[in-house]
C-alpha cells in the first residue's frame, strides 16, 4: 500500500486512472490499527482493479481538511479524481470489501 501526502496527493490519486482507495488514518489511532490489516486483505484481494493509498491525516492535514475527514479511520474511493463514496470506522473485512465492490 503506498503512502500519499499533501505533496503527491494528486498525481497519485486524483490523476490515477484506476479506482483509488486511500485509507485516512493516524499512528496513535486505535481503531486505525485495528482496519489497517483489513484494507491489506482487501488489497491483496482486488488489488488488481483498484489502487489503495495510507494517507497520515496528522502529517497531511491540508489534504485531510480538504476532504472534511472529521473521524478515522476513513476510507475514501476516488473515481475520475473525484471522491465517489466513503467509509467511516473500523468496519468488518466483508462489509469493506461488498461497499468497495459496489462502489467501483
Amino acid at each position: 500500500m503506498k503512502d500519499v501526502t499533501d505533496d503527491n496527493f494528486e498525481s497519485e490519486v486524483l490523476k490515477s486512472d484506476v479506482p483509488t482507495v486511500v485509507d485516512f488514518w493516524a499512528p496513535w489511532c486505535g481503531p486505525c490499527r485495528i482496519f489497517s490489516p483489513t484494507v491489506e486483505e482487501v488489497e491483496k484481494e482486488l488489488g488488481s482493479k483498484v489502487k489503495f493509498c495510507k494517507l497520515n491525516t496528522d502529517e497531511n492535514q491540508k489534504t485531510a481538511g480538504k476532504y472534511n475527514i472529521m473521524s478515522i479511520p476513513t476510507a475514501m474511493l476516488f473515481v475520475g479524481g473525484k471522491p465517489k463514496a466513503t467509509s467511516v470506522g473500523a468496519v468488518p473485512k466483508e462489509s469493506f470489501r461488498k461497499w468497495l465492490e459496489k462502489s467501483i
